[in-house]
């Protein structure tokens, strides 16, 4: 390996522990739920959920779940009824 490559795979390793450097705008997830799969988005601050309890809460485990996974890493976060 290159000394050019050692360099980049160093300072990927220093950004990836820096995640105040990272704001996700939009992404699609899969969610493996304890009976079904669940697709969660995230989009223009919003979140989404296909589950039942979602659209009737406008919340639910798996937007909670990815926001505290990607705390501080998300752009204006607000959850929304679909």
């Amino acid at each position: 390996m290159d000394s050019g490559m050692i360099g980049k795979i160093e300072k990927a390793k220093r950004y990836a522990e820096e995640k105040d450097r990272i704001t996700i705008n939009n992404f699609q997830a899969t969610f493996k739920g304890d009976n079904n799969d669940h697709v969660v988005q995230y989009e223009q601050g919003k979140w989404t959920c296909d589950c039942e309890f979602f659209k009737t809460r406008g919340v639910c485990v798996h937007t909670m779940a990815l926001e505290m996974v990607l705390k501080g890493m998300v752009a204006n976060a607000e959850i929304v009824q679909s």
